[in-house]
């Protein structure tokens, strides 16, 4: 991409904006953190959550198409690449949530030594292990990130088509490990903040979630950029028709396995796994909870189950900011009740300002990734033939 092409135009203002608008989130957030430390740490791990399961959920898309291959991955293969390679950035953001382990997390104070069921756990929750699996499993999604995109971008270069089959067997094996890493990730920082609490749905559950999250987010740039050359030259609706198939199979799954962690749990009615949902279902978190089947589900399921809708990129452009709206809910729904006993839903003005902090912080650095390559692979023979119609707005 050359400085003055509209797409790189457009890359380098929204960057800017999203730097300006970062910055001034942050200056907020420091305001927050002076007059109420720990209301702010608990936004800040909310947002914090959110906007690195973006960057993660672009690793997993990223390994997935390797894997299976298919033309839909390669129209928004770039995107994904510049998404994974924002890890290492959020990787430092989440210095200020290691720092305040003790604030945040009841198995990490005092107190602690005198509950039997969290010394229980003392093996694995324990504040040297939590750090020390954190730097890991960001050193695993670094690694994957850094040689999916460093293989990219010699193929671009050379158009040796053995790389094809060296990220396919890279990926293969590192899906399984993504999945695996990620779900302890989300067990460390999400569920051990109830740490008499456990479910064996949990990691998944969110870990498609966050995938989900990241579908939408690129399949909304798709529709915005492929308006000008040279994704223009390449983008069908069949490619949205097949991305719009994988959001819906995501938004299915995300449910099944959301009321399947509902219906095992509340069936069973066992004291030390039931407060989770009462706490999330009381006080007007029910009402969360209701809009989130409503629109985390319901109304995406309808949509993208017409064929018409998933062909239409003005349309599926909706869903997609639905979903990106209605997974921060989610996110919102599941952490922030883990720091209230039995208290009404409250919203605190730090939970607006920490997520658009973070937010605009992390997609300045996606921005800045994504105008830094070629937005298609150069030379990848699996782009080329695709079949030309005309793209609806």
């Amino acid at each position: 991409m050359t400085p003055s092409d509209p797409v790189t135009t457009h890359l380098s203002q929204w960057q800017r904006t999203a730097l300006l608008v970062g910055f001034a989130g942050v200056l907020l957030s420091i305001t927050g953190l002076l007059l109420d430390r720990e209301q702010l740490l608990r936004s800040y791990l909310f947002a914090y959550l959110y906007w690195t399961g973006m960057g993660l959920g672009c690793v997993g898309i990223l390994l997935l198409h390797h894997v299976v291959g298919g033309k839909w991955g390669m129209v928004i293969r770039r995107l994904c690449e510049a998404g994974a390679r924002t890890v290492p950035y959020m990787f430092v953001l989440l210095i200020p949530v290691l720092a305040s382990i003790p604030t945040l997390y009841p198995w990490a104070r005092p107190e602690a030594a005198q509950d039997a069921n969290i010394q229980s756990k003392a093996a694995y929750l324990n504040v040297p292990f939590f750090l020390f699996r954190a730097v890991f499993y960001f050193a695993v999604w670094f690694l994957y990130a850094h040689l999916l995109s460093k293989w990219s971008a010699e193929q671009d270069r050379t158009g040796d088509e053995r790389l094809i089959g060296r990220m396919r067997a890279l990926s293969a094996p590192g899906l399984v490990v993504f999945v695996f890493t990620t779900t302890f990730a989300f067990v460390d920082w999400i569920m051990s903040l109830e740490p008499h609490w456990f479910s064996t749905i949990y990691g998944a559950m969110f870990l498609v979630g966050e995938v989900l999250e990241a579908f939408a987010l690129v399949i909304a740039l798709l529709v915005v950029l492929s308006r000008w050359a040279p994704l223009k030259d390449y983008v069908t609706p069949q490619h949205f028709h097949d991305l719009g198939n994988l959001m819906f199979a995501f938004t299915v799954l995300w449910a099944y396995l959301s009321f399947s962690q509902f219906l095992i749990i509340w069936a069973g009615n066992l004291p030390e796994e039931i407060p989770w949902y009462i706490r999330r279902l009381h006080g007007g978190w029910g009402g969360v909870a209701l809009a989130l089947v409503i629109f985390h589900f319901a109304v995406p399921f309808l949509l993208l189950l017409q064929r018409g809708i998933k062909r239409r990129a003005d349309i599926l452009f909706r869903v997609c900011l639905l979903l990106i709206v209605i997974r921060m809910v989610d996110v919102y729904w599941v952490v922030e009740p883990s720091f209230y006993e039995k208290q009404p839903w409250r919203v605190h003005w730090t939970d607006f300002v920490t997520p658009v902090a973070v937010g605009g912080l992390w997609l300045a650095a996606f921005f800045w990734q994504l105008k830094s390559r070629p937005l298609v692979p150069l030379r990848d023979p699996r782009l080329e033939g695709a079949p030309r119609e005309t793209v609806a707005f």
